[in-house]
C-alpha cells in the first residue's frame, strides 16, 4: 500500500508522515530535496523564490 501526502510547503506534510509512520509503524519515504536548487533560496526569501520553486516542482512532477 502506498500513501500520498500533498500541500504546500511548510503545510505540516512531514510532520503528518511522520506521526502516521510512528502510530502505524509504516516506512516513510521523502522527496528528494538535494536536487532541487532553489529550496535554500526559498527559506531564506520566499517571496522572491517562490515562483521559481513552484515552477521547478510542477517540471519535475509533470516529468515523472
Amino acid at each position: 500500500m502506498h500513501i500520498a501526502i500533498s500541500g504546500n510547503i511548510g503545510s505540516g506534510k512531514t510532520s503528518l508522515a511522520s506521526k502516521l509512520s510512528a502510530h502505524y509503524g509504516w516506512q516513510i519515504e521523502f522527496e528528494s530535496v538535494e536536487e532541487n536548487p532553489y529550496l535554500a533560496d526559498f527559506y531564506t526569501d520566499m517571496p522572491k523564490w517562490a515562483f521559481h520553486l513552484q515552477v521547478f516542482s510542477y517540471t519535475v512532477v509533470s516529468t515523472n
